[in-house]
């Protein structure tokens, strides 16, 4: 699965979990930007696992480790790729 794949999967999960966000840019400040608090994180993280195949310790639940969608992104193509190896 490609970055852009997995950025635009993630996209479409943003706006299933998290609905009142609307269109979202993947490469703003989620906190400043949509008022993202940690809650919604752990909802969006918990909802990708199930979408990608992925798991997250309970230390990557931490809303200070994803200043973007970008991020969040990024991490989750990083554990698709190890699932492929």
């Amino acid at each position: 699965m490609g970055k852009d794949e997995v950025r635009q999967e993630l996209r479409a999960l943003v706006n299933e979990v998290l609905p009142e966000l609307g269109e979202v840019d993947m490469d703003v400040d989620i906190t400043k930007e949509y008022g993202i608090n940690s809650i919604s994180i752990i909802k969006l993280i918990v909802e990708a696992e199930g979408k990608f195949g992925v798991k997250f310790t309970d230390y990557e639940l931490a809303l200070d480790d994803y200043p973007t969608f970008g991020d969040l992104a990024a991490v989750i193509k990083e554990k698709v790729d190890k699932l492929e190896d």
